[in-house]
């Protein structure tokens, strides 16, 4: 593939990158405290997604949103801690075009500023979802194996609709999520990243992300063995989860994961928010145009984990 080299060359010797972007599904403020006060105290500094908007109307999905004052104070305080607050879509329930920017216009008032990096929630005000993702006939092989998607409409992207927010997106955020691989070097799997989509112009910049939806799967994308091969590679992760998914039950803590992370944080790496090490590969590569080849690649890869093991 063209682009930068596969293993760049970390800030103030660092012999690799991890963060993590933090989907709010399901994840209530107690629970969410514990993770980031870990996660604080071991060094780490990620990324913490929010919906900047209440439910309006019957939600699609549980959890805690900006309109919780504690809630949306508590992810203030966290950004004055170095942690980054990303955007999951407006509301955990599909927006219009209007719900969409005043949403937006309450995370700047919230935050400081607009939203740096983003990832699509399953709203029909999502960018390029569901088919849209893929081009050709990746797309239709992806509609067979995913009817329940097929099923959704997906209208962030589509000017006309009446969630259309599509120019917003390029106007006011940079980084968007896509493709999602079991594999803790996500660098391995898009050495580009981020890279912009000529095909998905509303989009300024997309990036991939590793498999960990859920405290199983972070788990298993993040073993001893996994971080030694990532430090060994020089590479980076940026793992993509649900800290609101079974990370803390019935109030304890999962040990496994607190005991990896732990063990991630005594290596030398760079711990990042999502948008501090995407700027710096951008920085490195001086941004990169994704070929309908690098693409195909990518969407051969993505489908084959879809098939396999039912990758987001």
């Amino acid at each position: 593939m063209s682009g930068r080299p596969f293993r760049p060359q970390w800030p103030d010797g660092k012999a690799f990158a991890f963060t993590i972007f933090d989907d709010p599904d399901a994840q209530l403020l107690k629970d969410g405290r514990e993770i980031y006060a870990l996660l604080a105290d071991l060094g780490f500094r990620t990324t913490k997604s929010v919906w900047p908007s209440g439910p309006l109307r019957e939600p699609n999905s549980p959890g805690d949103t900006c309109s919780d004052k504690e809630y949306r104070e508590d992810a203030i305080r966290l950004q004055e801690k170095g942690f980054e607050i990303g955007y999951h879509n407006n509301a955990p329930h599909s927006s219009t075009r209007e719900e969409v920017i005043a949403g937006l216009d309450a995370f700047r008032r919230y935050f400081g500023k607009d939203p740096v990096s983003m990832a699509n929630h399953y709203n029909r005000d999502a960018l390029y979802w569901g088919p849209a993702r893929l081009s050709g006939w990746h797309r239709a092989v992806y509609r067979c194996l995913n009817r329940e998607a097929e099923s959704r409409q997906f209208g962030g992207h589509v000017e006309g609709d009446e969630s259309f927010w599509g120019d917003v997106c390029r106007s006011r955020i940079h980084y968007c999520r896509n493709f999602v691989l079991p594999e803790i070097n996500t660098l391995r799997f898009c050495p580009f990243m981020p890279y912009h989509d000529p095909a998905r112009p509303f989009v300024n910049q997309w990036y991939a992300s590793t498999e960990g939806s859920q405290c199983s799967s972070f788990i298993k994308a993040i073993t001893e063995s996994a971080q030694d091969r990532l430090e060994a590679e020089g590479g980076a992760c940026i793992m993509y989860t649900h800290f609101g998914h079974y990370f803390v039950e019935n109030g304890r803590m999962d040990e496994r994961f607190r005991c990896l992370m732990e063990r991630l944080s005594r290596k030398n790496g760079w711990f990042v928010p999502v948008s501090t090490l995407l700027d710096f590969l951008r920085s490195q590569s001086g941004g990169h145009v994704i070929s309908e080849s690098e693409r195909s690649r990518m969407e051969t890869k993505w489908l084959a984990a879809k098939v396999m093991r039912g990758t987001s």
